[in-house]
């Protein structure tokens, strides 16, 4: 009776709980903005490229007087090229639905551009990324070429790869091989995905910064750290249109 007794008060004594981790350290710094960015690919008809930009450039204002256009490239190499690259800013997704809803119901928009242009695209592809909270959006300081590098973390997200990946980035950034105009993670594409997007003055300064950030212990550190959590990366060279806002 007495052992019965005891394991009653046991089972029903408070339990003590494990401490658990908090929301705010299993996701890292957290997205506390609405703010987001759509990221564009069009692949076009080679054929076709060049005379879509001319018409992209001749109705571009009839595009941005919806929402606020960041950035429009051509690639250069780094994979498929006849692409162009361009990126759009929203406030929140009831921003973004607003502008698809007014764009579906311009006609000086769909008569003038969309629908004489949508044969020159073989394919389109989106993905809805978050400038990452330790970054903002930087400038460049005159006109030059962008480098978008993409890494594909482990699954975990920043609660996993998200400070050592910090501080690979920022130890380039801060020895100045190359401008650093943003850092964005995923939240609609494939997951565990970033990109950062570089400025440099021209492909040699580039190969120079990179040939130099190789040689300096700091990053080479900072890299070796970081890289125990990526699976893949890639990179493409981009060359700004005339009518880009990031030249």
């Amino acid at each position: 009776m007495l052992a019965l007794r005891s394991g009653l008060r046991k089972a029903l004594a408070p339990r003590v709980l494990a401490p658990q981790v908090g929301s705010s350290f299993a996701t890292g710094r957290r997205q506390t903005e609405g703010t987001f960015y759509e990221f564009c690919t069009y692949y076009l008809k080679p054929s076709k490229m060049k005379e879509y930009l001319k018409n992209f450039k001749k109705n571009v204002h009839l595009r941005t007087a919806h929402s606020e256009l960041v950035g429009y490239w051509s690639v250069e190499f780094g994979g498929g090229i006849n692409r162009v690259f361009h990126i759009w800013k929203y406030d929140n997704f009831a921003h973004r639905a607003a502008v698809s809803k007014a764009l579906a119901s311009d006609p000086e928009w769909q008569e003038r551009f969309l629908i004489p242009n949508l044969a020159s695209i073989d394919k389109q592809e989106s993905e809805i990324v978050y400038l990452v909270p330790w970054c903002k959006m930087g400038t460049p300081p005159k006109e030059g070429f962008y480098e978008l590098a993409t890494f594909l973390m482990k699954p975990g997200g920043p609660a996993l790869w998200g400070e050592p990946f910090e501080r690979a980035v920022t130890a380039h950034a801060k020895q100045g091989y190359a401008e650093l105009i943003g850092v964005f993670h995923t939240e609609y594409g494939k997951l565990n995905r970033v990109h950062v997007l570089w400025w440099n003055e021209n492909p040699d300064s580039r190969a120079a910064g990179r040939r130099r950030s190789h040689e300096d212990p700091r990053v080479v550190a900072a890299v070796r750290e970081s890289v125990n959590y990526l699976d893949i990366q890639q990179n493409i060279f981009l060359i700004p249109e005339s009518f880009s806002p990031l030249k």
